[in-house]
C-alpha cells in the first residue's frame, strides 16, 4: 500500500506545470495567454500590412501624389491602420478566448440582449455633453477661436460624407479597442491578478499603447490611462462591453467630427472648425482635450452620469449572487 507521503508526491505537478498552467484548472497562466494573444495579433496584422503595402504601392503608382510632399496623408495612414487592426485584433482575441482562455468568445461581455441597443446609445450620448462644455469653456476664456463650419470651402455634401466616414471609422476603432483593452487584457489580468491591480494595468497598457500618435507625450499618455479607467468603469457597472464601447464612439466622435478637437494627436474633418490658442497644459493642444489638464474633470463628470444611468442595475455577478 503507498504512504499518504507519496500519494502527495505523486499528485503534485511538476514545476513547467507550475510556470505554466493554472492551478485551479487545465489551462495557461493569464500571463501566458496574454503573450499568447499578441503573438497571434503580430502575425495576423503582419500578413494584412503585407498585403495592404502592395495596395498602398499600386496606389501610389496610379496617383503619385498620394505620397508627394511629404509622404501618405494622415488620413489615409488612419483608415489603413483601422483596416489592419480591426480584423488582427478581433481575430486573435477569438482565438485566444477559445484556444488559451478555454471560454466562449462572448463571454469576454458581448453577448447580445436586452440592453445591448441601450447600452450602446447611451454611452455614444454620454461625452456629447462632456465635449460641449469642453468647447464653451474654452471658447469663452478665449483659448478657442471659431473659424467657421467645415463646409464653408467646399460643399455640405462632402462635409457629411467625412463626418460620417469619420463615425465608421470610429465604431470600428471604439469595438476593437474595447474588446482588446477592456475585454481580452482587462478580464485576463483580473483573473490572474486583482481587480484594481488588473484596472490600472490594464489601463497603463492603453495608455502606453497610443504614446505614438502624432504630437504624444507624457501628458497625453496619462490622460489616455485615466480615460482607460473611465471606460472601465462602464464595465465595472456593466460587467458588460456595450457601454463601454458606446462611450469610446461617442468620445472620438463628439471629440473630432462634430467639435473639431485632435482625437488622439489626429485631426479629422469636423463640423465646426477652429484653432486651440489656450495654454497647451490645459487644452491640450494638437493632440487634443486627453492631454490637458481638462480631461481629468471631464472623466469626473463622465463616471457620475455612467453612474447615474446605471444605478439599481443588477451586473451578471449579482444576478449569480442573489439567492
Amino acid at each position: 500500500m503507498a504512504t499518504p507521503t507519496s500519494d502527495r508526491a505523486t499528485s503534485q505537478p511538476g514545476l513547467g506545470a507550475r510556470i505554466f498552467l493554472s492551478p485551479d484548472e487545465r489551462r495557461l497562466r493569464a500571463g501566458w495567454r496574454l503573450l499568447g494573444q499578441i503573438g497571434i495579433m503580430l502575425v495576423i496584422a503582419g500578413a494584412i500590412s503585407i498585403a495592404l503595402s502592395f495596395f498602398v504601392a499600386a496606389l501610389a503608382f496610379i496617383n503619385p501624389e498620394l505620397v508627394a510632399e511629404g509622404g501618405t496623408p494622415e488620413s489615409l495612414l488612419l483608415a489603413l491602420s483601422v483596416v489592419v487592426a480591426l480584423p488582427a485584433v478581433t481575430l486573435s482575441v477569438w482565438i485566444a478566448r477559445r484556444a488559451l482562455d478555454r471560454r466562449p468568445f462572448s463571454s469576454l461581455g458581448i453577448e447580445w440582449g436586452a440592453l445591448t441597443l441601450r447600452d450602446l446609445l447611451i454611452g455614444f450620448l454620454i461625452p456629447a455633453p462632456l465635449f460641449a462644455l469642453v468647447f464653451l469653456a474654452q471658447w469663452g476664456l478665449g483659448w478657442l477661436e471659431i473659424e467657421g463650419w467645415g463646409w464653408a470651402d467646399g460643399s455640405l455634401g462632402l462635409t457629411v460624407l467625412w463626418v460620417v466616414l469619420g463615425l465608421a471609422a470610429f465604431i470600428a476603432v471604439g469595438f476593437y479597442e474595447e474588446l482588446l483593452f477592456r475585454g481580452y487584457y482587462l478580464q485576463n489580468l483580473r483573473d490572474g491578478t486583482s481587480v484594481a491591480l488588473a484596472l490600472f494595468l490594464s489601463s497603463s497598457i492603453f495608455g502606453l499603447a497610443h504614446s505614438g500618435n502624432f504630437s504624444a507625450s507624457i501628458a497625453s499618455t496619462l490622460g489616455i490611462f485615466g480615460a482607460g479607467y473611465f471606460l472601465a468603469y462602464g464595465w465595472l457597472r456593466t460587467r458588460a462591453l456595450w457601454l463601454p464601447i458606446g462611450l469610446h464612439i461617442g468620445w472620438n466622435f463628439f471629440q473630432g467630427p462634430v467639435f473639431g478637437f485632435a482625437v488622439s494627436g489626429s485631426p479629422t474633418p469636423s463640423i465646426v472648425v477652429h484653432t486651440i490658442e489656450g495654454p497647451e497644459l490645459l487644452t491640450g493642444g494638437d493632440f487634443g482635450p486627453e492631454a490637458g489638464l481638462i480631461v481629468f474633470p471631464l472623466i469626473a463628470l463622465g463616471s457620475a452620469l455612467i453612474w447615474l444611468y446605471t444605478r439599481g442595475r443588477k451586473t451578471v455577478t449579482d444576478q449569480a449572487s442573489a439567492p
